[in-house]
């Protein structure tokens, strides 16, 4: 999977309003998209299929438990992006150095 790309924030002008995104199919998010974006996708697609009256009754467990995971995983991609953005980002590894011991 490709890394993720952040984009950078910046503060909104008065009366501006944020400009929704559609969001990226399964095979657009697994091309071009983060692991967070294909997981929202993925999300989506099992919803809808556990939602869908013609779904085998066979089939409704396995994919209500993977939609409960799949929803675990954004929940810590979340978390884990808020952890960074409360500490200012990412921690970058610096050259070690010996003589700091």
């Amino acid at each position: 999977m490709p890394p993720r790309s952040r984009k950078a924030l910046r503060v909104v002008a008065p009366g501006e309003a944020a400009t929704p995104t559609k969001p990226k199919t399964v095979t657009e998010a697994a091309d071009k998209g983060t692991t967070r974006e294909l997981l929202v996708a993925m999300r989506a697609r099992i919803a809808k299929a556990v939602e869908d009256p013609n779904t085998p009754a066979r089939d409704l467990a396995a994919l209500t438990k993977r939609l409960v995971e799949v929803v675990r995983d954004i929940e810590a991609i979340d978390a884990r992006e808020e952890q960074e953005a409360e500490r200012g980002g990412p921690v970058s590894d610096e050259a070690f150095s010996a003589e700091a011991l």
